[in-house]
């Protein structure tokens, strides 16, 4: 169940679902997705389906990840990245194999902590965590070429807006009972929004835990 064949069915149903990105579906056949799941539920790594993390988060179904990383990289190239919930690591790695520099930022110290641990197995050297508040973004690094936010939020965090490059992408969950998935692009002529399929995300949460 944790094979690269595994790996390799699933990248086969998300083409089929019309993830059409090769780049994200090279790196997502390449991590190995179960390493970022308890043990007791690494059978089910591959599914599509969210999994529970504890503390109240999950880690997304593969679709979503697919559809997310494909949405903010747009058929290019990733610079600078900011990531809103680290949760267990798996979409910050799809990202440090994808962009020239991760930043995320989690509100869940143990969760963070743990992940930290995981990470460090694989010697990413271009990816740095923070224990921070998400709807602050992360200032002392910005401007950012791309900016993903793994957790629902009410509405678009301006200081999340201010923090991203002119040409840059916000892809992030908005809505409280009935959520959607929204990408911002940063315009001369200002935020330009599309609105997209629905999705169920946690939601983003204020303050430290």
């Amino acid at each position: 169940m944790t094979s690269q064949r595994t790996r390799l069915r699933m990248v086969e149903r998300l083409r089929q679902q019309g993830i059409a990105d090769e780049v994200v579906l090279a790196v997502m056949a390449e991590l190995p997705r179960h390493l970022f799941v308890d043990e007791a539920l690494m059978s089910r790594a591959y599914d599509d389906v969210s999994l529970p993390l504890g503390f109240g988060q999950t880690i997304s179904q593969p679709y979503i990840v697919a559809k997310m990383t494909s949405l903010l990289r747009n058929g290019k190239k990733l610079g600078r990245v900011l990531e809103i919930g680290t949760g267990c690591g798996y979409q910050t790695s799809i990202l440090a194999k994808l962009a020239k520099e991760v930043y995320s930022v989690e509100r869940i110290a143990p969760l963070l902590d743990r992940t930290r641990l995981r990470l460090r197995e694989f010697k990413f050297t271009n990816v740095r965590l923070k224990h921070a508040d998400g709807h602050l973004g992360l200032p002392e690094a910005a401007p950012y070429d791309a900016i993903l936010m793994t957790a629902a939020a009410s509405h678009v965090p301006e200081e999340l807006v201010s923090q991203l490059a002119p040409g840059g992408r916000l892809i992030m969950p908005i809505g409280l009972n009935e959520q959607k998935l929204h990408c911002f692009d940063l315009t001369e002529e200002g935020l330009q929004q599309q609105i997209l399929e629905p999705v169920k995300f946690v939601p983003l949460l204020p303050g430290l835990g």
